[in-house]
This record gives C-alpha cells, sequence and structure tokens, in this order.
C-alpha cells in the first residue's frame, strides 16, 4: 500500500491551469485508496494554491521571488525549452524542496513540471523512494522509475533513451488521468449520442486560463454565424482567467442564449449535456473523449499540436488551427457540424472508442506494484 505521496506541480498565468487538474485527479484517487498527498507548488500569478486547499490538501508553498532575485538555467548548454515556468534555477528549485521532502518522506514523489529534468531529479533522489514523472513532451532527459505520457500515439522509442533501462513507461490515452465524475457521465453521454445527434447545445472551453482572450475570439466569430435560433451556448472559464468580465460582457450581446459559467464543479455533466464543443487541444480532450463529444480544436501551445493532429487522424475531432485560424475556419467547420448529423455521430463513436475512463485506476494499479 502507498502510505504518502509528494506531487511537485504549478500553475500559473502561463503555465495554466491543466497540470494542477491532473495531478489533483491522481492525488484524488491516491487519497481514495488510504494515501496521504502532500503537495508543493509555488507562489506563480495565477496559481491554484487556494483551489488545491480547499480540496484539503497539506500544500506547502515555494516564494516567488522578485525579478532581480532569480537565478535561472540561462545561458547554459543544457537550458530546456519551458525552463522559464520554474521562476528559479532547477538547482534552487530543488534545494527549496529538500527540507519539505525530509519531513514528508514520501514513498512516491510525482513531478508534473517541464522545467524539471534529471538534474533537479537526482539532487532529490536521496529524500523519495520512487519517483514518477508526468510529461507530455518527451524533450529531456528523466531520472525516474515511472514515465506517464497520456498523450494518443505515444510509443516506446519517443522516451526509451530519455529514462533509464528500468523505468516504466505508461503510454497513451488507456492511462489518462480522468475523474471519476466522467466515468460515471459515460454512459449517459454515448447513449444520448447513439440516436440521430443534433446540434442544440454548443460548449467552448479553453482552459482555465485563456491568456490570450481566444474565448473571446470564438464568440465574435460565432456571432457572425447564422447559427440556429433555439441553439444554446455554455462557456466554461476559470475564476483566474484575465479576460472573464469582459467575456461575459460580450456573451450578453450574443444573439444565441449564452451562459458564462466559473469555476464548475459538474464539467462531466455539462459535456454530457454538449452536443458539440469548441475547445483547446490539451489534457481536456480527453475527458471530451471519453464523454464522446464531438469537438471543433484549437492550439493554443506548441504541445497540443501533436494531440490535435492524433485527435483528427482518428475523425475524433476536427481541427480548427491555430488563434489566427479562427476567423476564418471556424464558419466553415459550424456549418459542417449543423448540416450533418452524421458527421458529429462519427466524430461522437470515434472519440467514444479512445478514452475509457479508468486510466487514474490503471496508474495507481502500476505504481501500487512497481
Amino acid at each position: 500500500m502507498i502510505k504518502k505521496v509528494a506531487i511537485r506541480v504549478d500553475a500559473s498565468l502561463h503555465i495554466g491551469t491543466g497540470h494542477v487538474m491532473r495531478c489533483l485527479t491522481l492525488g484524488n484517487a491516491l487519497r481514495v485508496k488510504g494515501a496521504e498527498v502532500v503537495f508543493i507548488t509555488r507562489q506563480h500569478p495565477r496559481n491554484l494554491i487556494g483551489f488545491i486547499q480547499q480540496k484539503g490538501f497539506v500544500l506547502h508553498q515555494l516564494p516567488l521571488l522578485p525579478d532581480g532575485e532569480k537565478t535561472t538555467e540561462t545561458g547554459l548548454p543544457q537550458k530546456l525549452m519551458h525552463s522559464q515556468w520554474l521562476g528559479v534555477s532547477q538547482h534552487q528549485d530543488a534545494l527549496e524542496c529538500i527540507p519539505l521532502l525530509q519531513e514528508i518522506q514520501p514513498d512516491w514523489l510525482v513531478i508534473d513540471q517541464y522545467a524539471i529534468d534529471c538534474r533537479w531529479q537526482g539532487l532529490l533522489k536521496p529524500y523519495y523512494k520512487k519517483l514518477m514523472v508526468i510529461d507530455d513532451l518527451a524533450d529531456r532527459q528523466h531520472e525516474c522509475d515511472v514515465l506517464l505520457d497520456q498523450n494518443l500515439g505515444r510509443k516506446v522509442s519517443d522516451y526509451r533513451e530519455l529514462v533509464p533501462a528500468n523505468a516504466r513507461l505508461l503510454l497513451g490515452t488507456d492511462f489518462a488521468l480522468l475523474r471519476p465524475e466522467f466515468t460515471r457521465w459515460r454512459d449517459f453521454s454515448l447513449k444520448r449520442r447513439a440516436t440521430k445527434p443534433e446540434l442544440k447545445h454548443l460548449l467552448i472551453t479553453m482552459g482555465g486560463i485563456d491568456t490570450n482572450n481566444v474565448t473571446g475570439r470564438v464568440l465574435t466569430v460565432l456571432k457572425d454565424c447564422a447559427l440556429p435560433s433555439d441553439l444554446k451556448i455554455t462557456v466554461v472559464m476559470g475564476g483566474a482567467a484575465p479576460w472573464l468580465e469582459q467575456v461575459k460582457q460580450q456573451a450578453a450581446q450574443m444573439p444565441n442564449a449564452t451562459e458564462v459559467k466559473v469555476n464548475v464543479a459538474n464539467m462531466a455533466e455539462i459535456m454530457a449535456d454538449s452536443d458539440l464543443a469548441i475547445g483547446a487541444a490539451g489534457s481536456t480532450s480527453w475527458e471530451r473523449c471519453c464523454l464522446g463529444l464531438p469537438t471543433l480544436m484549437v492550439v493554443l501551445a506548441d504541445n497540443q499540436l501533436i494531440i490535435a493532429n492524433a485527435l483528427e487522424r482518428t475523425n475524433a475531432a476536427y481541427l480548427i488551427g491555430d488563434q489566427a485560424a479562427i476567423v476564418n475556419q471556424l464558419p466553415v467547420l459550424m456549418n459542417q457540424a449543423m448540416l450533418s448529423s452524421v458527421q458529429l455521430a462519427a466524430m461522437s463513436h470515434a472519440a467514444s472508442a479512445i478514452v475509457d475512463g479508468a486510466g487514474v485506476e490503471r496508474v495507481i494499479a502500476l505504481l501500487e506494484i512497481n
């Protein structure tokens, strides 16, 4: 039995909320099985520290240093592409974590941070028993026991040279970290799509932060589309989204009934009740797949392009493109979705075959025996 787990993860304006959300899913599932779970996170702007604490987890905060006091890997030959996400150097972050891990004494340390690699992991090795890395990029070396990459199409060859020879690789959507609510709503969602689907409810979700107000851009384009008068639009945003109030004002001016929901606790229910989503091609993609929700995807970050291309190849979603492509591509794809129930049904069927919702249980089962 796993007794203690420490999770090192961050959220911020640039990082977004997805890393923390999937770690909360893992943390909740571990806690249900009797483990004590402790989070370690830095005080970045637009962090989710309060949200994690509301979920009842012990949380240790790392201070955000003024710019003049930060030491980063700038100029070093092995600087990581996302090194700025850490806010300090890997060495400094590791030194700050050492006394915390000495206190926690975790059976497992879990890391979900693109700015951390084998250098940080090597410094911390005396202070944990086993290490799991959660990644999406396959772009750096790790010193770990288990690596989880839940993205569609990942291959062992993507990571084999990046981890120790005896490391266990958990790759693909069988290991997608989804909250139990998505499993509970899966049957209902798939059954309501089994008959001839109609486009009556449109969901827009661009992540918890949506730094560049892609939501507002989508609403602007939709306002000029010839949408059915009875089409209802639901927008879901995080409370830390910087454009939240502007989007609310914009929603009030839409010709179709448009509701903006903030920090929702029933995302699976909302998705199950929706007929089509316009959403970011990030980790929320696996939630939509589990519920068979057809999707028009927007790529908001480079790492999302891999997910988007893989989903489009399987006909599980259609790719709008990046933010700049919305104005031209969204009207075309919306017109196809409105005219063809066959296409909606095909997308739903293909999406539902990709994720079954049991990923977190599979991950924990493998951690317990590893």
